[in-house]
């Protein structure tokens, strides 16, 4: 596991291969997600899926989006945005459904949801799939696109596909700089 974790990198989709991942694929990284810790057993995290003619207007709606609420336009980024979605096979929306009764503060359910996205990714990693997780400005406004239940927002878009280079190398800073030790 160890390995898994020192190897989990993003991968853009500038970098995927172009192979379409399968449906089986899809479903062991979501039951991977769905192993995440949470508190009180609320399990917080929501995904929505978007691949084909869904993803492309998925694609459409978040170039839109760019367009309207960035104070200087690039048509460079616009592009960019509708590239992303283009070249992933898969685009999930990372959403959290916040607890009815609230009974763990809120960031409790942010941090469950990122653990969630972490097991996909580890899992996606082992795999040898590639993704990143990203939080575009106007993320806030993809309840226009799509209906969210009461409670639920989306914290940002995870773009996956199939990677077939070899993984880039990095070497974190020192752990001992950010440890503390007390008794």
């Amino acid at each position: 596991m160890k390995t898994i974790i020192a190897n989990r990198r993003s991968i853009y989709p500038i970098q995927f291969s172009g192979k379409g991942l399968t449906d089986s694929q899809l479903h062991e990284l979501f039951e991977a997600a769905n192993w995440a810790p949470t508190h009180r057993r609320t399990e917080p995290w929501r995904f929505k899926v978007f691949r084909g003619e869904k993803k492309t207007g998925l694609g459409r709606f978040l170039v839109d989006a760019y367009t309207k609420t960035t104070p200087k336009f690039s048509k460079r980024k616009s592009q960019a945005v509708a590239d992303k979605i283009k070249m992933s096979d898969a685009v999930v929306l990372i959403c959290m459904k916040r607890d009815e009764k609230e009974s763990v503060p809120e960031w409790e359910e942010i941090a469950a949801t990122a653990m969630a996205v972490q097991n996909l990714w580890l899992s996606a990693t082992e795999m040898g799939l590639g993704g990143y997780w990203s939080t575009p400005a106007y993320v806030d406004q993809i309840g226009d696109f799509i209906s969210m239940e009461e409670g639920e927002i989306c914290l940002g878009l995870f773009y996956l596909g199939a990677f077939e280079g070899s993984m880039p190398t990095r070497e974190p800073s020192d752990w001992h700089e950010k440890v503390q030790w007390y008794g």
